[in-house]
């Protein structure tokens, strides 16, 4: 039977000092023992306030919360505070005495060893903010626990450090609450969703693709009033299940009724349209960085690095933290001087860039005012918006649009940013981490903008969701002082950093990008006739194991359905479906060096 963990009823609760607004309104749900719940919901929704009463440290103006007795709970809040003069070793470490007792218990090592926290004697006043977030992630996860609560636990962490993060969790048989805006996080993670919406909690079976479906499915049934909400559920839902399988194991419904919602939705991204519309508005030549070398502290880069970004080229840049990405957007701006070589850009480039920092904007001004400051319509291809449609979309509902520049959180001055750059019409777009404090339904709306902005994009971030959807290739940044291309993606960048002893086991690491080659063509050395047989021949085989595996997981999707009401067979299949989908990635990975090496 399963164990229940705490439970609230009939819970409520303000914002703070304004007792007008609702946060939660009558509110009643459980957690069980090894129940992974993901929170989602627009921002300043409630999300938090629901972690916080779960968590007892904030009191209810109504209900009750009840927690079985002895419960082990650790809550990661958003800000990282630590007391001054305090080390990694006080915050993290401080239920051990000596060395020996932390370094003995693997869990200990595996956090410290996930979360590249190494000097433990290091001062915490110190610290940036990625490395505060990590100790504090460290400081939740160490302990013997019964229940983990975490607000926004990806924020800060690299694409390594969240699917280390993601496999931690699921391999730990505890209970999970997490709010968090990456959505592959969610769907990887998570086995039931909690929407926050108008007071209200809605629970969900499943994780983010899930959740997706069955708001899609809701916003079917719905009236008029809920069409543009639906349509981009619906669209979501349309890239989720088109997408290549190297890219996720979702979605996993092959039903009817998802069929029908998508029908008549059309490709989130018309790319043969948006090149000729980004050929016509930028030429043959784009940004060039020709034997560029660039170097930071003494550490080098980029060393005599060629790499042109044609017109409607959509690339992703990843690499741990440090490794660089925001200096190489920064040369490619021009606002970082090349320490040698040249960089060249086209005379019809009009170019816009994100930075992680946010710029001063009209404070005296209202949203929508200095939105229209910039421009009162926008074109996305074939679509023209005006400036308020697009700050619907970026998360500014019409009542929002008046409230004084001055008065936003920074989340929204971050959102005014970036709608302020997209309603100026730039063909060159260059986005450093944009997905920071947006919520699910706000970065749904980005990608929507982006699937039909025709330009050439440019995106450093760590939400693998978002770089898959919106980019057409990906490039990695490994400490080599080269740019490699990466065909396979971020799984790809993810077993290519494993080579090296720094993830999970995967493939030897690729080439990087020759001297003067465009990155969606680079090549790597070339390979023998008889290798060229090998390699079809392991092609041929993996192709193979890839259909049995795909068989097998249809399979086990239907066993799920018909085990619905018997809970041990229900887990037993879910192990065995996670163990064949993470085989068949894998598969896919070995397949696609086979077909290149096969290809020469």
């Amino acid at each position: 039977m399963p164990e229940n963990l705490l439970n609230l009823e009939n819970v409520t609760a303000h914002v703070p000092g304004d007792a007008s607004r609702v946060l939660l309104d009558g509110v009643s749900l459980g957690v069980e023992r090894g129940d992974r719940i993901g929170v989602v919901g627009l921002n300043g929704g409630g999300k938090s306030t629901l972690l916080d009463v779960i968590t007892g440290d904030r009191p209810v103006e109504g209900g009750r919360v009840s927690r079985l007795g002895g419960l082990r709970m650790a809550h990661l809040v958003q800000h990282d505070r630590f007391p001054a003069g305090s080390t990694v070793r006080d915050i993290v470490l401080a239920e051990y005495g000596a060395d020996h007792e932390w370094a003995a218990d693997a869990r200990v090592r595996d956090v410290l060893d996930g979360l590249a926290i190494s000097d433990i004697e290091r001062p915490t006043d110190g610290l940036s903010g990625g490395e505060k977030r990590r100790v504090a992630l460290a400081a939740a996860l160490i302990g013997e626990l019964d229940l983990v609560v975490l607000d926004e636990p990806t924020n800060h962490l690299d694409v390594e450090g969240i699917g280390w993060l993601a496999t931690h969790l699921t391999a730990r048989r505890i209970a999970l609450v997490v709010v968090t805006h990456d959505r592959w996080f969610l769907d990887t993670v998570c086995t039931r969703t909690w929407e926050v919406a108008n007071g209200r909690v809605e629970s969900y079976t499943g994780g983010y693709a899930d959740w997706v479906y069955a708001r899609a499915e809701r916003g079917r049934q719905a009236d008029a009033a809920e069409q543009r909400r639906r349509n981009l559920a619906r669209k979501e839902l349309a890239w989720l299940r088109r997408g290549p399988p190297a890219r996720t194991s979702k979605p996993r419904y092959r039903i009817e009724a998802a069929e029908a919602l998508i029908a008549d939705v059309p490709a989130p991204r018309d790319t043969v349209e948006l090149m000729a519309f980004a050929t016509n508005r930028l030429g043959r030549t784009v940004l060039e960085l020709e034997d560029a070398t660039v170097s930071v502290a003494g550490r080098t880069l980029l060393d005599h690095v060629t790499w042109r970004l044609g017109p409607g080229d959509r690339v992703g840049i990843v690499g741990i933290n440090g490794s660089g990405k925001t200096t190489l957007l920064r040369a490619l701006s021009g606002e970082r001087p090349l320490d040698s070589g040249r960089r060249v850009q086209g005379s019809t480039v009009k170019m816009a860039q994100l930075s992680q920092e946010l710029v001063d904007l009209p404070a005296e001004m209202r949203v929508l005012e200095a939105t229209e400051a910039v421009a009162k319509y926008v074109r996305f291809g074939k679509q023209e918006m005006t400036a308020s449609q697009v700050l619907e979309r970026l998360g500014f509902p019409a009542a929002r649009q008046w409230t004084p520049v001055g008065r936003l959180s920074g989340g929204e001055r971050r959102r005014l940013q970036l709608t302020r750059l997209l309603m100026d019409e730039p063909n060159v777009l260059l986005l450093d981490e944009p997905t920071n404090d947006l919520d699910v339904d706000t970065l749904a709306g980005l990608e929507d903008l982006l699937d039909g902005w025709p330009g050439t994009l440019v995106v450093v971030s760590h939400d693998r969701y978002l770089t898959e959807r919106v980019c057409d290739q990906v490039v990695a940044l490994f400490g080599d002082g080269h740019l490699t291309h990466l065909p396979g993606g971020i799984g790809e960048y993810l077993t290519r950093r494993a080579a090296t002893g720094h993830g999970p086991a995967g493939a030897a690491p690729t080439a990087p990008v020759p001297a003067g080659a465009p990155v969606a063509r680079a090549a790597g050395p070339k390979v023998g006739a008889a290798q060229q047989r090998a390699a079809r021949k392991d092609a041929q085989r993996l192709e193979r194991r890839m259909e049995q595996l795909t068989a097998r997981e249809a399979g086990l999707h239907t066993e799920l359905a018909e085990a619905a009401t018997r809970p041990d067979r229900l887990m037993e299949l879910d192990r065995e479906l996670k163990a064949v989908v993470a085989e068949r990635e894998g598969v896919e990975l070995e397949w696609l060096e086979a077909a290149e090496r096969a290809e020469g």
